[in-house]
This record gives structure tokens, sequence and C-alpha cells, in this order.
């Protein structure tokens, strides 16, 4: 990792405090297990495995949230050249536009510039996962029905951070030196994804032909 990149990494620039998981619960162990399986080198693909006897909530719980820290990072070493002057749109390229939505102020589908849809998004995710009755970190408190509708809906729309990074900012990427980085977290997460069936296919079309690249 280049000199640039630690510093900026060091400084741990995210938007939000990251959520913890707590020492001694079962959340805590299977994320160590699945960073102790990244450490070791394992094969990424492997990598994502369900664990013999883990509860797939669980396993989904533990990444989403992994990797909500780590995209959040990511879009956070960015975020200097993304302004509402460069993106005044949340695009990947000329063919996709997200538009943003939500219960709230935003009950329409509404264009919006890059950073106020990063923003907005990462605040309702955070609200999600420190939402007990969503993600509940309890032992024996069961996740609720809608607990995978709610993971692929995060899942999808942080796929959207990616789209945005390597369409519209990699050479910043390039320039910290951070691209190795972001390609790993890139294809931890498209493997995720892909295993457990939970972002759409039409959702992955924006990076088709990076990702034929570089996950084989």
């Amino acid at each position: 990792m280049s000199l640039a990149l630690k510093q900026v990494f060091n400084k741990d620039r995210t938007f939000r405090p990251k959520r913890k998981f707590e020492p001694g619960t079962q959340r805590f162990e299977l994320h160590k297990k699945a960073q102790a399986s990244l450490n070791a080198g394992l094969d990424l693909k492997q990598a994502v495995q369900l664990p013999h006897g883990e509860d797939l909530n669980d396993w989904v719980a533990v990444h989403v949230v992994d990797f909500f820290n780590r995209i959040n990072l990511i879009y956070g070493t960015i975020s200097d050249s993304c302004t509402d002057q460069t993106c005044p749109v949340m695009s990947g390229g000329p063919k996709y536009e997200y538009r943003w939505q939500d219960e709230h102020k935003y009950k329409k589908p509404t264009a919006l510039p890059a950073p106020k849809y990063m923003s907005l998004l990462m605040d309702w995710i955070e609200v999600q996962i420190n939402n007990e009755n969503i993600f509940p970190t309890n032992i024996g408190t069961p996740f609720p029905k809608t607990f995978m509708q709610v993971a692929k809906k995060i899942l999808s729309r942080l796929f959207r951070v990616f789209v945005h990074v390597y369409i519209h900012h990699f050479d910043r990427v390039s320039q910290m030196g951070a691209e190795a980085h972001v390609n790993t977290c890139y294809k931890h997460f498209y493997y995720f994804v892909t295993e457990f069936n939970l972002t759409d296919h039409k959702e992955l079309e924006p990076l088709k032909e990076m990702t034929s690249r570089m996950c084989h």
C-alpha cells in the first residue's frame, strides 16, 4: 500500500462511525472468522461461502455491515473530487442515472448530485443496520421475515457507489495508489452478492465488462 493511501486509510475518513461487532457475540465470532479467511489469503470465491453450521442471515448481516464500512471508506477517499459541480447527477456513465427515493423527504425518485445521494445513502444504511428490529444483535432474537429484502436493497445501493467510483473517479483512485485495494473490495463484494443471489443482475450491468475481466 502506498504511503499516500496509508495516510488516507489511517485517517479512517468515513462519514459515519463504524458499526462495531460486540466481543463475545456470535456476530463478532463470525466477523473474526470472515476476516481470518481473508487474512489467510483464501480465494475470495471460497471466502464468501457460508461456513458449515452457520446461519445464512447472520453471515449476510456480518457482510452487509462490513461492506458498508469499507465502501463508505472508499468513497470517503475520493469525496474531495466528487462535488455538486463535477457530479451534478448521481450516475454511472451516460447510460445509468440513479435517483433517490425514501419514505421521508423524497417520496418519488429524485435526481440529485452524487454527494447528496451518497450522504442520504450512508445515512439510510446506518439507520437500517443500527435498527435492532432489522439487525438484531442479541443471541436468540430472530431476524425479521423482511431481513433479506432489506439486505438486498442495501447491497444494491452500495453497488451503485462502486459504479460511480469506477466510472467517474477511478483516476483519483489510481492517483492515490488505491487501485488494488478497491479492486479487492469489489471482487469480494461481487462474489458475495452473486453467491447468495443478493443483487438483481440488471444492477450489475454498468460494470459488466470490467467484472468479466476481473472476476473469473
